[in-house]
């Protein structure tokens, strides 16, 4: 088997929790084996780009998952060949909301700042 491209991390807070984590175990087996999926595909064939993968910001893309009935979304940095999970939703409209987004920026820069 090949390689993957990028090797996949969560995003951990100062007091120790990996928030994308937490979010997963919430979700059924069946979703979570869905995102897992589609992470796995973006770390054997980064760089990606639409439909699954959106560029979202400086350093900052969305992994685009489609559930059952509903759509996910995670949002990742890549730091050297480091996929750092910052932040998972289910999305409810549209746009992407601002705080998904800002939460989600904050949390790259921490990790960039600290790489």
């Amino acid at each position: 088997m090949n390689k993957p491209i990028l090797s996949v991390c969560f995003f951990r807070t100062d007091a120790g929790s990996e928030p994308v984590r937490e979010w997963l175990k919430g979700l059924s087996a069946q979703d979570r084996k869905t995102i897992g999926e589609d992470i796995k595909t973006v770390q054997f064939g980064w760089p990606l780009g639409m439909p699954l993968v959106r560029k979202m910001g400086k350093d900052l893309w969305e992994v685009r998952v489609h559930l059952e009935a509903r759509i996910a979304r995670v949002l990742f940095t890549a730091v050297d060949d480091v996929m750092v999970l910052l932040h998972g939703f289910i999305k409810k409209s549209q746009d992407t909301p601002q705080s998904e987004l800002k939460l989600a920026e904050g949390r790259r820069d921490k990790v960039r700042s600290a790489s």
